[in-house]
Formats: C-alpha cells, sequence, structure tokens
C-alpha cells in the first residue's frame, strides 16, 4: 500500500504539472473584431501619417545587377520540414541576388528579389542596421523571394525555424546580407535614364487553387519592364504559381525551381535583364504535367511562362516618368493564434519562444503608373480582385508581391479560417480576420499613393 500511495502521488503531482502547463501556455481563440482591437488603431494611425513623397529632380533613373548567391557550404533546404534538416549536395542551378536601383533624384529605392524561400527575417533584421554603409535605410528596400523550397535554409533559428529551414547557421544570413549589399552597390553603379512599361497575361490555367476546387485564382503574369536610352532592358515578372516542382523527395539539389529557367529563357531570348518575385501564392499552386524526370516537368512549366511572355514583349510600350514612391507600413497584429486543437491556441510566450517575435511591414511601391504591394506572408491571390479594383481606381497596374521581409504564416479570405488545411491551420498564425486586414490597410496604402 505504501507504494501505492507514492505512485498515486506521483501520478497526481505530473497530472497537475500537465495542467499548470496547458493553463499557461493555452488560450482560448479570440473572437474580438479586428476594428476594435488596439493593432488595428495603431497600425491605422500610422497609415494615414506615413509621410507624403518628395517631388522628383529629375526624370527616372535605373540601373541593374545580380550577385552569385550560391555558398561555398552546403546547408539545408528551406521549404519542407519533413526533409529534416536535409543538406543539399548537387548544385542544379546557381542562385542569385537580383536588384534594380532606381532614382528620381529626390527618392531612391532597390528593388531586390530573391532566390530564396522567402526574405528572411533575420536577413532583415542585419539590412536594418547595415544599408546606411550604402546609403540606404531599409524604409528605401522592397524585397521579394522567387519561394523556392530548394534553395538556402539555415537563416532560421528556434524551434520552427528549424523545422522549415534546418538548422540554423549564422554564415547563411551573413552570407546573404552580404549580397545584397554589394548588389546594391553595383546595380546603383549602373545608373541612367529609363523609361517604364507594364504589360499583364492571363496563365489561368497553369495554376489551381490548393483550398478550393471552385475558389479562384490570381492566374496573370504581370511584367514591368525598365528601358535605358542605351536600349539595355530589365525585366520584373510576378506569378502566383508556388515554386515546389522539386518535391520533398528532391532535397540534394540546390536550385531556383520553375522561376530560375524561366528567368533563364526570358534573359536568352528577349536579351534583357530578368528578375522574379513569388506573387500572391498564398493559396495556388502550379499545375504541372508530371514528367518521370523533375528537371523536364520544370522545363516544360517554365516553357508554357515564356512562350507566352515573349511574344508579348515588343507590344510593351515604355515611356518617360518621374515618378517613384515607396511606403513601408509597420504592421502590428492580433497576438500569436497557432492553434492546437479546437478553438484553443498556444500563448504569445510559447510562440515568441519557439520562432522569434519578429517585426513586419506591409510595402507599396510606385514606379510610374505600376505598384508593388509586398507583403510578408504566402498571400493568397484569393485576395487579390479587391485590390486590382481599388488601383484601377487610381488608375494604376498592380503587382501583389509575398515575402517582403517578415514572415507572418498564410494570409487567407477568413471564410476559410476553421476550414481544415495546412494554409489555415497549421500556417495561419495571427488568428481570424487577417484577410480582411490586410486587404484593408493595402487598399490605404493604393490610396496614400
Amino acid at each position: 500500500m505504501k507504494y501505492l500511495r507514492i505512485l498515486l502521488k506521483t501520478l497526481l503531482g505530473l497530472v497537475g504539472i500537465i495542467l499548470l502547463f496547458l493553463a499557461v501556455s493555452l488560450a482560448p481563440v479570440s473572437d474580438t473584431p479586428y476594428r476594435k482591437t488596439d493593432y488595428y488603431a495603431h497600425t491605422r494611425q500610422r497609415l494615414l501619417h506615413l509621410p507624403r513623397p518628395l517631388r522628383p529632380q529629375t526624370g527616372l533613373q535605373a540601373g541593374w545587377a545580380k550577385v552569385n548567391l550560391t555558398p561555398s557550404f552546403t546547408t539545408p533546404t528551406g521549404g519542407y520540414g519533413v526533409r529534416r534538416g536535409e543538406h543539399w549536395k548537387t548544385v542544379s542551378d546557381s542562385i542569385y541576388v537580383r536588384t534594380v536601383v532606381l532614382t528620381n533624384g529626390s527618392t531612391k529605392v532597390a528593388l531586390v528579389a530573391l532566390d530564396l524561400l522567402i526574405t528572411p527575417p533575420t536577413v532583415t533584421e542585419q539590412l536594418k542596421k547595415r544599408l546606411p554603409e550604402i546609403g540606404f535605410q531599409w524604409e528605401n528596400v522592397f524585397t521579394g523571394a522567387i519561394h523556392s523550397h530548394n534553395s538556402l535554409g539555415g537563416w532560421a533559428p528556434g524551434l520552427v525555424g528549424g523545422l522549415f529551414a534546418g538548422e540554423f547557421d549564422q554564415r547563411v544570413v551573413d552570407h546573404i546580407t552580404n549580397a545584397v549589399l554589394k548588389s546594391i552597390t553595383l546595380a546603383q553603379r549602373q545608373l541612367a535614364p529609363a523609361e517604364v512599361g507594364f504589360t499583364q497575361i492571363a496563365a489561368p490555367e497553369l495554376v489551381y487553387n490548393r483550398m478550393n476546387n471552385e475558389g479562384e485564382v490570381d492566374g496573370n503574369i504581370r511584367l514591368l519592364k525598365l528601358r535605358k536610352k542605351t536600349g539595355e532592358s530589365a525585366l520584373l515578372c510576378t506569378y502566383g504559381g508556388h515554386a515546389t516542382i522539386f518535391r520533398a523527395a528532391d532535397a540534394q539539389y540546390l536550385s531556383r525551381d520553375y522561376p530560375g529557367v524561366l528567368v533563364d529563357q526570358l534573359e536568352k531570348q528577349s536579351g534583357s535583364f530578368a528578375l522574379f518575385m513569388a506573387g500572391s501564392v498564398g493559396s495556388t499552386g502550379s499545375k504541372v504535367r508530371e514528367e518521370k524526370d523533375v528537371f523536364r516537368t520544370i522545363r516544360n512549366y517554365a516553357d508554357s511562362l515564356t512562350n507566352r511572355i515573349v511574344p508579348a514583349l515588343p507590344q510593351v510600350k515604355t515611356r518617360p516618368d518621374s515618378t517613384l514612391e515607396l511606403l513601408t507600413l509597420p504592421l502590428e497584429l492580433r497576438e500569436p493564434h497557432p492553434r492546437v486543437v479546437g478553438n484553443w491556441r498556444v500563448r504569445p510566450w510559447l510562440f515568441y519562444s519557439v520562432y522569434g517575435d519578429y517585426p513586419s511591414d506591409l510595402k507599396a511601391l510606385r514606379i510610374g503608373q505600376t505598384v508593388l504591394l509586398g507583403t510578408p506572408c504566402d498571400f493568397s491571390g484569393e485576395l487579390v480582385p479587391a485590390l486590382l479594383r481599388q488601383a484601377g481606381q487610381k488608375g494604376f497596374n498592380l503587382m501583389v508581391t509575398s515575402f517582403n521581409g517578415g514572415y507572418v504564416g498564410y494570409i487567407t479570405p477568413d471564410q476559410y479560417y476553421h476550414k481544415q488545411a495546412y494554409e489555415t491551420q497549421t500556417m495561419n498564425w495571427f488568428g481570424p480576420e487577417n484577410g480582411a486586414y490586410f486587404v484593408e490597410m493595402m487598399k490605404g496604402l493604393l490610396v496614400r499613393l
């Protein structure tokens, strides 16, 4: 009986410890309407007080450059947690930082496209400290990523970072940061007067809605063209297909996936400098015809995009312009809400301890009559039509991009919040109504422009 009493006390103690841990670790999901929260009020005030753009002093000038980002050491690949930090072994194709620097004499902007899964928040933190070394601030920089799941990992500390980017390696953060700074410096040396143009090409049959077979897709390829008087040109391409043609089993390759083949083909066939940024990929997958050879599958998919883009390029008319604005809106969010079961979510202290606490922004970059809206997330294409309508009222062409330097998970339509899906359960980190919140703030940025 003595041993039984000891066992019973031990079990009761363990149960007490577990209940205490759950009490301090879990909380119910907050259903407070977002417009009645402090985070909304604070962000809206910031939006209303964003500075007005400076008057142009010259016509638009542009310069561009790329820096090889392929390291001399291997890293985990970022993107598939089931790889458990496995390192790539073969360089299928080199990865780069590609940068366009723009100025109109009073405003200067760097547009940075990274051949990475996302713009790592750890890199953003370093850039904020080091950009003044080359005459820039974070508020002068607009970043995006191709979202390849076969590029560098190792840039995120903590448990969550380790799951989708492998074991943290400070060398990776330093390497990416140095390459970004170098690319901006090189691009700035190439500044020359430039004209600007825009077009979009419908390709909805090349993507599908991963969350809802009946849901909308943002299936447009969008192109911003810059052209110097010398005839040199640069093309920025955005599209909403996830760069996940390489599967989780293909961890041995370092690669840009289909965006890399697309960029290489555009440069070869058009003679332009080309860069790619993932568009509104938050609910959209690439619709591919599977081949036995994954490299052939990737080439075929890139060919489908290239064959639509190249014939349209001669019709892209560029014209002189001096308009250049970049707005950076620091974004407050509902406190962390990753759900563990039913309507219960982890408390903020636990989330921050396993992920980290990184600030995030919305960005709006206007180049002539084209506006890029940059988001710190996988942003859903189903939210884009409302933004297109707002942009149309202002006479703007619109390009929505993901992965601008923070990362807050997936932002999807609010009606899917309780849907049992990867995007809405595993990757919804900040609770309900973020679709409406993001759209409202992004519309506000369009109005401020």
